[in-house]
């Protein structure tokens, strides 16, 4: 229902006097008043009425089943969020957590083991690899010094290619003919065998020239270059070595990486074990999910319980909920954060605040009065006495004005054309004023313009 309070200087003394008229027989009737337009607060409200709620309750149960252990709690207790209200028996679950914790340390051990053997290996690779190059180099200045030594050679066998020799060469083959050219013909053997002793003799100096080129110094050409040339050849095999060192350290690298990935899917699985273990633990507790009293204990120590047992029922009363029922010509007015007086029947000295924060959208009917229910959230101190269940009466602020000018509803008439006037009285005459008017509760409305603080208007009965 609509309430209508006035706040303030209203209307104290407003009444200032009558004035009559006289009816057919004569007799005087007072048919109208004088008020005087005076500044007051003006509040317009819709009320309703209910039993209070807590906003927030839980009931509470353990996530695992045991052995209740401790409680710390009795009905009636304040708790504060996060509070530890029973424990389950925890001695089984501990040993697991820490067995959990030690198999996540070896694991982690293991995968740093596994990381320095990788880096080990990577290390050795590269220190392999970077022989390489000195190898090479050593290669390179061993194939140019094999180049170098057979040119030493050529030229030192080439100091013994004398002009001598190419007629030693000359004597030979003319020696050779003479000796073809005896026996073609047939010439006594006499001349035959001095044509064969000068050919034996030609070649003999031929073949001593030819001997004398190995002389000492090419010899020792020879052996720079055979010397230059196993060095090549160890070089070469060096190289060929080291390729297969790297191919070999390169597999090492490859292999060290196969135990790091198990040693990290073994810390993921110990470290699973041990949140597991954690989650374990920490189901053993129950703990207060927000600021509140505890309405009931249904537990005790030493009793075994399962998941589906409530042990503890708690509310918030800090923040507490009246939900009221508003009649359908009124629920138009009623919107969303409007602020709201709330008072206890068995309060009835004090007065709380709270705000609407829910609208129901669908209606019920009661006797034949359609109603919507309305909820309201206040807010109660500390020590205030207000409990869960009590009756409560809301009133819901729909408008309101401060310091403003008032006059009793029964002022307003209308013009002509269906404006506002009022009739004020002025040096003893009635006159007819034009107003703008604001909000009104049914007994008073406000004044926007039209009037001033002191006059007086004519309020007919």
């Amino acid at each position: 229902m609509k309430k209508w309070k006035i706040t303030g200087i209203i209307l104290t003394g407003l009444v200032l006097t009558g004035l009559t008229a006289c009816n057919p027989l004569g007799e005087a009737e007072e048919v109208e008043e004088l008020v005087e337009v005076v500044r007051g607060d003006l509040l317009v409200s819709v009320s309703g009425s209910g039993n209070i709620e807590a906003v927030s309750e839980a009931e509470l149960t353990f996530a695992s089943g045991g052995r209740v252990e401790e409680i710390f709690i009795e009905e009636g207790d304040e708790v504060s969020q996060g509070e530890t209200l029973a424990r389950l028996d925890t001695d089984d679950l501990a040993l697991a957590k820490t067995q959990a914790e030690v198999a996540l340390t070896q694991a982690r051990l293991v995968l740093t083991q596994a990381q320095l053997a990788q880096q080990t290996a990577e290390y050795n690779l590269k220190t392999t690899q970077d022989k390489k190059g000195p190898l090479e180099l050593a290669l390179f200045n061993a194939q140019v010094d094999v180049k170098t030594a057979k040119h030493d050679l050529d030229e030192t066998r080439d100091l013994y290619t004398w002009p001598e020799i190419e007629v030693a060469q000359k004597d030979v083959e003319r020696w050779e003919a003479y000796v073809d050219y005896v026996m073609e013909q047939g010439l006594p053997a006499a001349t035959l065998t001095y044509a064969q002793a000068r050919l034996d003799a030609a070649e003999a100096v031929l073949d001593a020239m030819i001997n004398s080129y190995d002389t000492e110094e090419v010899a020792i050409a020879k052996l720079q270059l055979e010397a230059k040339e196993m060095a090549e050849a160890q070089a070469q095999k060096d190289i060929d070595e080291l390729t297969e060192e790297i191919a070999l350290k390169e597999l090492e690298v490859a292999s060290a990486k196969d135990p790091i990935e198990q040693a990290w899917q073994s810390v993921a699985l110990a470290r699973e074990s041990l949140d597991q273990a954690q989650k374990n633990l920490d189901e053993t507790t129950v703990t207060a999910p927000f600021d509140g009293v505890i309405a009931s204990v249904s537990a005790e120590e030493g009793d075994t319980v399962t998941t589906a047992m409530t042990i503890v029922h708690m509310v918030n009363t800090s923040s507490m909920e009246l939900t009221v029922e508003i009649d359908e010509i009124d629920i138009p007015e009623v919107k969303l954060g409007q602020e709201t007086i709330i008072t206890f029947d068995a309060l009835p000295d004090d007065e709380f605040t709270g705000s609407v924060v829910t609208i129901l959208p669908l209606p019920k009917e009661v006797g034949g009065v359609v109603l919507y229910d309305v909820k309201i959230k206040l807010d109660v101190p500390e020590g205030s006495g207000a409990k869960v269940g009590m009756s409560a009466e809301a009133d819901i602020i729909i408008d309101k004005r401060s310091n403003v000018l008032l006059v009793p509803d029964r002022a307003i008439e209308e013009d002509n054309e269906g404006n506002p006037v009022v009739k004020v009285m002025v040096n003893e005459q009635i006159q007819e004023r034009p107003v703008d008017i604001g909000i009104s509760d049914g007994y008073q409305t406000e004044i926007v313009s039209g009037l001033n603080e002191g006059e007086t208007v004519v309020v007919e009965r």
